[in-house]
């Protein structure tokens, strides 16, 4: 009764892209958004944010995310 794993790989675009992310010299907000292409299996980019403003905690709720990040889809 064993299951085959089945690992997924990461796009090469989005390699070079997270490398380029983490060592931005900008200090503003950003973000990148990623899914599992179940059909590839691959994980890919889903979107990206250069600059987004949170200007206090009471900004930072849930309508705000499902706007800004598409956490909650």
């Amino acid at each position: 009764m064993s299951d085959s794993l089945v690992v997924c790989e990461v796009d090469p675009e989005l390699k070079e892209k997270l490398r380029q992310f983490r060592f931005r010299k900008e200090t503003d907000n950003a973000a990148i958004i990623m899914k599992v292409d179940k059909d590839r299996q691959m994980v890919v980019l889903e979107e990206e944010f250069q600059v987004f403003e949170i200007r206090t905690t009471e900004d930072l709720t849930e309508a705000w995310l499902q706007e800004k990040l598409s956490f909650f889809r």
